[in-house]
């Protein structure tokens, strides 16, 4: 109950924040918007030359591109930690989070979270509608819990990566970090891991597993029984991969020297 109180507390002084300055907001979101319209329009390019990738047509390459927006969404929202290296462990603000008698990893979640990333939700499920309209997909009535319980899965692959990511931070305090390069790797997830060659479906599978966050949840409400198994493992891989990282977090933490020189 603490750390609901808590969670709820950032939430409202956030929301005070934000809408102080209302056109930043805005532009943000146009931003957001703006950037998944373009990753979109990189699909319709790539189909206007051909009729199928590997198998796969358009409007599925659709699909599973709406569903990783949903996870992603979620990822951006509360795991906003790509610079944590630069701020919490060279400028030393890790002193301050120590301080405090909190769990320190969901201080920093909470303290770096932009909740206008959620429009992403909104944006992934319409385009998830367009293309299974398209595709004349069905749904049953537990496909909405399937689909919550899938979303959350690949938003805690997604989440586990980079705060093991982070992690290293407390070995290192240089300020170079591999970060940017993860997030382009990343986006290897929105597509079908079967274009790739083996080595980068193997890496995105079972390494940095995330085809967990887009394909292998997505081929479900596709129909693709090859890879139901994939899918269903969605949610086991991300408390795995979630509680793995959080371990190494708190491992990390005692190695931390601070920042005196």
């Amino acid at each position: 109950m603490f750390y609901l109180s808590m969670f709820f507390q950032y939430v409202g002084q956030y929301m005070k924040t934000r809408m102080q300055y209302r056109a930043d907001l805005v532009v943000e979101i146009f931003s957001d918007l703006l950037f998944q319209g373009v990753n979109l329009i990189f699909i319709l390019v790539v189909f206007g030359h051909t009729q199928f990738l590997n198998g796969w047509v358009r409007d599925e390459i659709i699909f599973i591109y709406g569903f990783f927006l949903v996870p992603y969404a979620l990822f951006s929202a509360f795991f906003n930690i790509w610079d944590f290296n630069d701020r919490y462990i060279v400028k030393g603000e890790m002193d301050r989070i120590l301080t405090r008698p909190i769990h320190s990893l969901f201080q920093i979640i909470l303290e770096r979270m932009e909740l206008e990333s959620l429009f992403g939700v909104i944006t992934g499920i319409v385009v998830m509608f367009y293309a299974g309209t398209n595709l004349g997909l069905t749904i049953c009535w537990y496909d909405p819990i399937i689909f919550v319980v899938l979303v959350l899965g690949g938003a805690l692959v997604y989440a586990s990566i980079f705060i093991m990511l982070a992690s290293i931070g407390f070995w290192s305090d240089a300020r170079t970090s591999i970060m940017p390069m993860m997030y382009n790797i990343g986006n290897y997830g929105r597509y079908p891991v079967d274009i790739y060659n083996k080595v980068i479906r193997f890496t995105l599978t079972w390494i940095l597993p995330f085809a967990f966050v887009g394909v292998y949840p997505a081929s479900y409400f596709l129909g693709k029984t090859e890879w139901y198994v994939y899918a269903f493992m969605t949610p086991v891989i991300g408390i795995v991969f979630f509680i793995f990282a959080v371990v190494l977090w708190n491992f990390g933490v005692t190695k931390y020297r601070g920042a005196g020189n």
